[in-house]
């Protein structure tokens, strides 16, 4: 349940309003639109990933690639999203970005193939990366600042009611099997919200650019991207394809390519570009701290709704709508810790991350411990795991990016947060690509076709081996924020 926020921006002049009224109230509603749209997507598809294996005769490698394809270009867009926006109007940018999002959900839903809509998916996430940072820039540079204060006020409520709302309306519409759609339908959903956010916005979103000259560092982009990429290959893949030298070998020319963009990152900020990661960044410790907590926090959190939805359903039986209602306590435990955790970041944030982190861990402790033997666990037990765990993500979520951002420089906020960011969405598909992986080595190739009591035993101690890699990650997350500024900074939105 991670979301694409963008990160702060460092402390600015208050614009003058170019929206007020009714005219801003519409305008607020079509970017809450858009985040609305961008949460959903990542929470309602785990839902639905087992019936979308089963329809689509997808390949375990195939099921991961569908959830890592959107979240890693998702961050990649995130960065270049924001300054295309910059440059060339966020309005615009805006609204192709969402007009494309819509065209790539209608896309989905009609996909004849899991490749298909693996490659679909990644274009909705790349559109998605360039629609979410024109929300805040659109809200920074439209409201007074009493305006502005109240809508990042409602941009928090809208994600805290994505998160309840994604695996009960993924569950909802797959066991509805609306018109015999089946799975498609969560993504025709997107459609007529982004047809009524377009009419609205063409007729009520002012026009902004960023002042100055912006620039785009596409190559470094781009590098960043492929280098990512052929590191994820070989490990989602790896087990489909026996594990072969040649995997590794992507690997580690996976390495030397993100080794190509530091270097190429280092010669642009030389020669007064702007990079997508500006390497003076990693000298500063709490911003490189601040990287490693945030790719072990967010790194465990795509690829543990996706094993514990194929647990539920495949394993234990439920439905989609059952395991929806599962999932639900986690995301009501967040909302209920969000806004203490944001109120109390500016006198306690470092201490905030720390025991959110270990409050995660202790909850995925506790479920390795309920299905160790590969028992089936009820759902009140079950539904208190979740609990807890929604009670360490809303501590640390919301305030990670502002508490770092504390130990940087107030002319680097921008660009640190941005690539912060990114590597958010980044840790998401690493963590699917090994987590998922390890899930998937423990499970037989013949488990599906067994006696329902022993599927929930073979599914159980395949997430049981998941479960120590769970808890490790955020262990070495608390670790990292000991080195962490102690309180958040007072950036707003």
């Amino acid at each position: 349940m991670t979301s694409s926020t963008p990160a702060p921006a460092a402390p600015h002049t208050a614009p003058e309003p170019q929206v007020a009224g009714r005219a801003a109230s519409l305008a607020l509603l079509v970017v809450l639109f858009a985040s609305f749209m961008d949460l959903l997507d990542v929470t309602i598809v785990t839902v639905a990933a087992p019936d979308i294996a089963a329809n689509l005769s997808a390949s375990e490698a195939e099921l991961q690639w569908m959830l890592a394809a959107y979240v890693l270009a998702l961050g990649s867009g995130l960065v270049t999203g924001g300054r295309v926006g910059d440059a060339y109007g966020r309005r615009r940018v805006f609204l192709v970005s969402l007009a494309g999002f819509a065209l790539a959900s209608a896309a989905c839903a009609l996909a004849p193939s899991a490749g298909t809509l693996i490659a679909l998916r990644a274009l909705q996430g790349l559109a998605g990366g360039f629609m979410v940072p024109q929300v805040f820039g659109i809200i920074r540079s439209s409201f007074a600042p009493a305006a502005m204060a109240k809508a990042f006020g409602a941009y928090g409520a809208v994600q805290g009611l994505a998160s309840v709302a994604g695996p009960l309306l993924g569950g909802a519409l797959v066991n509805a099997d609306l018109w015999g759609l089946g799975w498609r339908t969560i993504f025709w959903i997107n459609v007529p919200v982004a047809v009524l956010a377009l009419a609205l916005g063409v007729r009520f979103l002012p026009e902004s650019h960023a002042p100055g000259r912006t620039r785009l560092d596409v190559v470094g982009a781009l590098l960043a991207a492929v280098g990512v990429f052929l590191v994820l290959l070989p490990l989602v893949q790896g087990r489909d394809w026996g594990w072969p030298g040649w995997g590794w070998g992507l690997l580690v020319l996976g390495l030397v390519v993100l080794a190509g963009f530091l270097a190429y990152e280092q010669r642009l900020a030389r020669a007064g570009g702007q990079p997508v990661l500006d390497p003076s960044l990693l000298s500063i410790r709490p911003f490189s701290a601040g990287l490693a907590a945030a790719v072990f926090f967010f790194g465990g959190l795509a690829s543990f709704f996706l094993v514990l939805s194929i647990y539920l359903q495949l394993g234990t039986g439920r439905t989609a709508w059952e395991t929806g209602l599962v999932i639900l306590p986690y995301a009501l435990g967040s909302i209920i810790t969000s806004g203490a955790g944001v109120a109390l970041a500016a006198k306690a944030g470092r201490a905030l991350l720390i025991t959110g982190s270990l409050t995660l861990a202790a909850s995925q402790g506790l479920l390795w411990w309920l299905v160790r033997d590969g028992a089936t666990p009820g759902y009140w037990a079950l539904a208190g795991v979740m609990f807890l765990g929604g009670l360490g993500l809303g501590l640390g979520a919301p305030i990670l990016v502002n508490v770092v951002l504390a130990g940087v420089p107030g002319r680097q906020a921008g660009a640190a947060g941005g690539a912060l960011s990114t590597v958010n969405q980044i840790g998401g598909a690493i963590g699917i690509a090994i987590l998922a992986t390890v899930f998937f080595n423990a499970l037989p190739a013949t488990a599906s076709a067994g006696a329902p009591g022993t599927q929930a035993h073979v599914f159980g101690q395949a997430l049981a081996h998941v479960m120590p890699w769970q808890v490790a990650t955020y262990l070495l997350a608390a670790f990292a924020m000991l080195a962490l500024p102690k309180a958040a900074a007072a950036h707003q939105g």
